[in-house]
């Protein structure tokens, strides 16, 4: 028979269940129907999927993990936007993801990675107004502005204040002189170029290459088409129709240096358990051919709509 305290508890969780479930399902819905408007049309799928619950395959089950929910804008703004931080837990309100919990707290900012100028042939001149730390990636962001637009960028290795970039959607028919900071599409750049957030359809947003001291090379043109080595050294074909910014990404100084426990506390790691770990070989040595060439030729189809269930 189960004591008072027992009933207490069970209604408790449950309580908790119904808040959470609610809380998330209309911090998600209220996002998903927002429009995000700029001059220099910013992606609205890109700040989507940034609001949808990331996918935890650790557990083999394709689970969701709820871990940060912002809250929603209806158009794109540089203000940093509040994040909570669900400590690994999902809309139950129990623990689905270890290792995750404190830390200290972090704002969210909008990135924007669809580069292309005003027109076919005009580009879009910008100035990078600062350099901007960012806690949620590896990169270094840039806010620039053009006109009376201002947005984030990712930055590139020798971006500094001041410097005037251009994003450029036209193909000449001779290559153009690469200038770190400036993004063309892929037809436009010659061969062996360094370049970093690489779409993999045109206008879909930087995909590839997009953290900190991460770069692709153009290696070669077939047929309309170009082939660029990822830095998982692997080869991939894309449209030369796809956008790339000229240079590396920028990192962070001292990210790798922990120093102590309490840093990894600061950054929101909780210790590990005592018991005892598998080791799984993951690390090891291996030798194995190199991987073959993806070719990408159409998008994915469009996320699945997310409902609202009213209580």
């Amino acid at each position: 028979m189960a004591t008072p305290a027992k009933l207490c508890n069970i209604l408790r969780g449950i309580t908790r269940l119904s808040l959470d479930y609610s809380i998330t399902l209309s911090s998600l819905n209220s996002f998903a129907g927002s429009q995000i408007h700029t001059s220099a049309a910013c992606s609205a799928s890109k700040f989507k999927r940034a609001m949808r619950p990331n996918v935890d395959t650790s557990l083999g089950m394709g689970r969701t993990r709820y871990d940060k929910v912002v809250e929603s804008m209806d158009k794109y703004t540089v203000r940093p936007l509040k994040m909570h931080n669900g400590a690994g837990r999902g809309p139950d309100g129990r623990i689905w993801t270890h290792g995750i919990g404190g830390g200290a707290k972090r704002n969210f900012r909008m990135v924007d990675f669809v580069r292309k100028g005003i027109n076919e042939t005009e580009p879009l001149v910008e100035k990078v107004d600062t350099i901007i730390y960012d806690p949620n990636r590896s990169a270094i962001l840039a806010l620039v502005a053009s006109g009376t637009h201002k947005r984030y960028i990712i930055a590139t290795e020798n971006m500094k204040k001041g410097d005037i970039i251009k994003s450029s959607s036209h193909i000449p028919r001779m290559a153009v002189k690469p200038r770190e900071g400036d993004s063309h599409p892929l037809g436009a750049l010659p061969i062996n170029t360094i370049v970093c957030c690489i779409e993999l359809f045109p206008g879909q947003g930087g995909i590839l290459a997009r953290a900190g001291n991460s770069s692709g090379q153009l290696i070669r043109k077939v047929d309309g088409r170009c082939i660029i080595k990822i830095p998982s050294k692997r080869e991939i074909n894309v449209s030369e129709h796809c956008v790339a910014t000229v240079g590396r990404t920028m990192l962070k100084e001292g990210r790798d240096v922990i120093g102590k426990a309490g840093r990894n506390r600061w950054l929101g790691i909780r210790p590990q358990s005592g018991l005892w770990h598998r080791k799984t070989g993951r690390f090891g040595r291996k030798l194995r051919a190199p991987p073959a060439m993806v070719t990408y030729n159409k998008p994915k189809p469009p996320p699945p709509t997310i409902y609202q269930f009213s209580s």
